[in-house]
């Protein structure tokens, strides 16, 4: 068999409409018409090229805007690589990529005997090579600051662009009629920019700011995208959008306290994170829970015709709900800090050492 054939049968045999659609419902039903606009699985392209866009648009804010607002206040980037002269670094850097940044005694002693240099140059060399490999203050705060800004921006969108949609105040509508629903150019556009900005996250995330909850947070960007393909895919875009903002919505006043913590005004840091402790009781263990997981687990019950992908949907939310009870711990052991009299620090990062804005030894 033909590698296009084996491919198309693949294609028919994944995209099943007795999995992905309501009984009765066949993909024919949901193609464009005159009147209605349906989401269609081709259109998820658009999603990567959004990723592209965001990505270079990231790098120019932080290097033209971030990153000088940054050293305007004081902070410093990575510092430059050490040397020991030149015949010398290229056998320390080859050490240095084969054993990390904990050199055993042995291997000092080793190198020290190479290159005829004393082990407190070679430990001193080590600990200055180890700093240029961690993120520097100046590093976290670019990165926060391009988060908060695309939150920001994006949550201000998606306000506008779903408040003059019925779902927004009562969510039986995201199920009535389902799932014939007109799929507007501002919603599409919603779900594209959430959809290519997650896309771009998890795969910067292996350059970015390493996180006690790395693991965590790349296991959240992949269940945010299998949701929003998922829900585009199957028209749930109602719901999905519902979702979007209220995930959007306090990670705004997050962002904003890191990049004040980073500029070293505690008390504004202090007051910001008392306002993401609020959003987010309220949007991810209030709103979330009580609107989006009710509407899914209980009202879509009472109109829609169950199938399978109605019961992967609802499984990926309940896994985000997982992960925002994951988070809310770390939230609570930074509000017993702050109660300690400790000041707010951000638990996500790594610890303090992990700050290049030390001084040399």
């Amino acid at each position: 068999m033909a590698l296009k054939e084996k491919l198309s049968a693949f294609s028919q045999w994944f995209w099943n409409e007795d999995v992905w659609l309501p009984p009765g419902t066949t993909w024919a039903h949901i193609r464009d018409t005159s009147k209605v606009n349906y989401a269609q699985i081709e259109q998820l392209y658009d999603s990567i090229y959004v990723a592209v866009v965001l990505f270079f648009v990231r790098m120019a804010f932080e290097r033209w805007i971030f990153m000088p607002l940054g050293r305007h206040y004081g902070l410093k980037g990575r510092p430059k690589k050490p040397t020991l002269g030149l015949s010398k670094d290229p056998i320390l850097e080859k050490a240095f990529l084969k054993h990390g940044h904990k050199a055993s005694r042995e291997v000092v002693t080793g190198i020290a005997k190479q290159l005829d240099c004393s082990e407190r140059e070679i430990q001193r060399w080590w600990r200055q090579r180890t700093r240029c490999e961690r993120p520097s203050t100046l590093d976290k705060l670019a990165e926060s600051a391009w988060r908060g800004t695309f939150y920001a921006s994006v949550f201000c969108y998606g306000l506008w662009c779903l408040s003059d949609k019925p779902w927004l105040w009562d969510t039986m509508h995201c199920w009535y009629n389902f799932p014939h629903h007109n799929t507007t150019a501002d919603v599409r556009w919603y779900y594209m920019i959430e959809l290519g900005f997650y896309i771009s996250l998890m795969f910067s995330q292996f350059m970015d700011v390493k996180r006690k909850d790395f693991w965590e947070m790349f296991v959240h960007h992949i269940v945010t995208i299998l949701l929003l393909t998922l829900s585009w895919t199957c028209n749930l875009t109602r719901i999905g959008t519902l979702v979007m903002i209220l995930h959007d919505f306090a990670d705004v006043p997050l962002e904003a306290a890191k990049v004040v913590k980073y500029l070293k005004m505690q008390k504004a840091a202090d007051s910001l994170f008392v306002v993401f402790t609020l959003a987010w009781v309220v949007s991810r263990l209030g709103l979330y829970p009580y609107r989006v997981i009710y509407s899914t687990a209980y009202q879509a019950t009472f109109v829609i015709e169950m199938f399978s992908a109605y019961y992967i949907f609802n499984s990926l939310l309940l896994a985000l709900q997982l992960l925002h009870i994951i988070w809310t711990v770390f939230i609570v052991k930074v509000v017993i800090q702050a109660l300690s009299n400790q000041g707010i620090k951000d638990l996500r990062s790594e610890d303090e050492s992990s700050s290049t804005d030390e001084k040399e030894d």
